[in-house]
């Protein structure tokens, strides 16, 4: 097979689904994780919701969950491990070559473009 027909094979169901990537893409960008408290704002969860995709990414590898108590108060941190970095990275690969794929299909004469709104641009 090809690379075009692997391209769908490549996305990891682990991210693809859009709380999971928002978890991994907000721990990306924090070198030190990110608290509980931080992820759930960063990323718009409830504390049931967070607490479910953590034990996923958690039992994948792909993150670390670190409990002590700071100044007598429990606090929950998480980190991107190494291997959830690199496994994250082919994913982001793997979507950027199914996004072009799509891209390249669509019919360029029967596109609408639209704005952020969702409104149709005007040309």
């Amino acid at each position: 097979m090809t690379k075009k027909e692997n391209a769908f094979q490549a996305l990891e169901k682990i991210f693809h689904e859009p709380s999971r990537l928002a978890i991994m893409s907000a721990l990306c960008m924090a070198t030190d994780g990110l608290t509980f408290t931080e992820l759930k704002a960063e990323c718009e969860l409830t504390d049931g919701n967070l607490n479910r995709h953590l034990k996923v990414l958690k039992e994948s590898q792909v993150v670390r969950v670190k409990k002590a108590f700071v100044d007598d108060k429990p606090r929950t941190t998480v980190f991107i491990t190494a291997q959830g970095l690199g496994r994250f990275n082919d994913y982001l690969e793997a979507l950027a070559d199914v996004m072009k794929q799509a891209r390249k299909a669509l019919p360029k004469d029967k596109v609408v473009k639209t704005v952020s709104n969702g409104k149709e641009a005007t040309a």
